[in-house]
């Protein structure tokens, strides 16, 4: 925790006054720590509290009227290492969910270019009240880490979960997170996602129902271990903001395919996930294909075969995951193309399982690999989803 920069967030809840010792605690661990307040948490603690323990001063507003000093949030969201929400209160959480920017610490969460943590803190029929769920679900899936709440008593004298993690186990995560960022330092990635599009006209094209969620997952996870991440994308509404992610937009499986060649080379880890078209029109018309007669008949190519190809050029030292998306007999489906293409192991998910497969923000695979048995995960966010394929590159070597 050395010289980490930990940007607190505050926010109006009776858990508050465990921020002090929750400061005091990353502050003995040689971080270097800023506090923001939300306008209800100046209820439960002092500013006057959290600057002493922090050595830093507590903003609480986007600016000053005493001195007219303007509190840059653009510059608090790039200073910061990590920002941490302790205590998140139902509140904060739903308008971090909503993308509501109503104060200094919101305004600086949506700038954050760095990884967040949150900790609630509520009562527990808030907690449990599908609408915070809904919220804390999103938050998930935007790719923050939400540390669990307790069950013990709360305020309102009721006993049950909702009470904000302890500090220690707060600065434990933390550790946890700095440690492992350090896995894949001085390795690049190369990660395929999202569908590839291929041209009829001008107008249509041959397609996919891939969102490109999991290979983003995929890549964000990668990058957050500390490895350089190349992501070739076809199509999508996704977007990071990861510093070490470089992004190349492509469309067509073409596209795809000489991108996917000219970065392997460099490559330690390859993440094939997009779902890339098999065949394309053999023609593409200049203009848009008017409808006459009662059909139409389209000639189709196969595309080049990205996974195949990259199997071809492996060298020792680099490590391919291939991606299997079955509708029958997936298992030896998979298996054939793990040893055809020369994965070193290969992601299994069937369209028949439901909240699999294209779209949602959900998956369950299968991890099938040459030498072990097939490791089934039950469904899952996609996020966890991508640490758990993370992992698997990690125990492979």
């Amino acid at each position: 925790m050395k010289g980490k920069k930990i940007l607190l967030g505050v926010t109006g809840s009776i858990a508050a006054y465990k921020s002090a010792m929750l400061v005091r605690l990353l502050v003995k661990q040689e971080a270097e720590v800023r506090v923001i307040l939300s306008p209800a948490a100046r209820d439960f603690v002092t500013p006057l509290t959290l600057a002493t323990l922090s050595r830093n001063p507590v903003l609480a507003s986007t600016h000053d009227p005493d001195t007219g000093t303007w509190n840059n949030h653009i510059e608090l969201g790039l200073w910061a290492d990590v920002l941490l929400v302790a205590p998140a209160s139902a509140n904060t959480v739903a308008k971090m969910a909503q993308g509501i920017c109503d104060n200094l610490l919101l305004a600086t969460y949506l700038s954050a270019r760095c990884p967040v943590f949150i900790a609630p803190a509520m009562d527990l029929d808030m907690l449990a009240h599908p609408a915070t769920q809904s919220n804390l679900g999103a938050l998930s899936r935007h790719g923050h880490t939400l540390i669990s709440t307790n069950v013990g008593e709360l305020a309102s004298g009721l006993v049950g979960d909702g009470r904000m993690a302890e500090p220690e186990e707060i600065v434990a995560a933390l550790e946890q997170f700095f440690a492992s960022k350090k896995k894949l330092s001085g390795k690049k990635a190369l990660v395929t996602a999202g569908p590839t599009y291929e041209a009829l006209d001008p107008v249509r094209f041959i397609g996919n129902h891939s969102s490109g969620k999991m290979g983003f997952a995929i890549a964000e996870t990668l990058a957050e271990l500390g490895a350089e991440v190349n992501l070739v994308t076809g199509p999508t509404h996704e977007r990071t903001t990861l510093k070490n992610i470089t992004v190349y937009p492509v469309v067509s499986a073409d596209e795809m395919y000489r991108q996917c060649l000219r970065l392997f080379g460099g490559s330690d880890i390859t993440v094939l996930s997009a779902a890339v078209a098999d065949f394309k029109p053999a023609v593409q018309a200049d203009q848009k294909i008017k409808k006459n007669g009662e059909s139409l008949s389209i000639q189709l190519v196969r595309t080049p075969d990205i996974a195949e190809e990259l199997g071809k050029q492996k060298r020792k030292g680099q490590l391919i995951v291939g991606f299997a998306l079955e509708t029958e007999n997936e298992v030896q489906h998979a298996k054939q193309k793990l040893l055809a293409k020369n994965f070193d192991f290969i992601v299994l998910n069937s369209l028949r399982e439901p909240g699999a497969g294209f779209g949602g923000d959900t998956n369950r695979i299968q991890i099938l690999s040459r030498d072990k048995s097939p490791q089934e995960f039950p469904l899952k966010p996609k996020r966890e989803v991508a640490t758990d394929i993370v992992q698997a590159i990690l125990s492979h070597g």
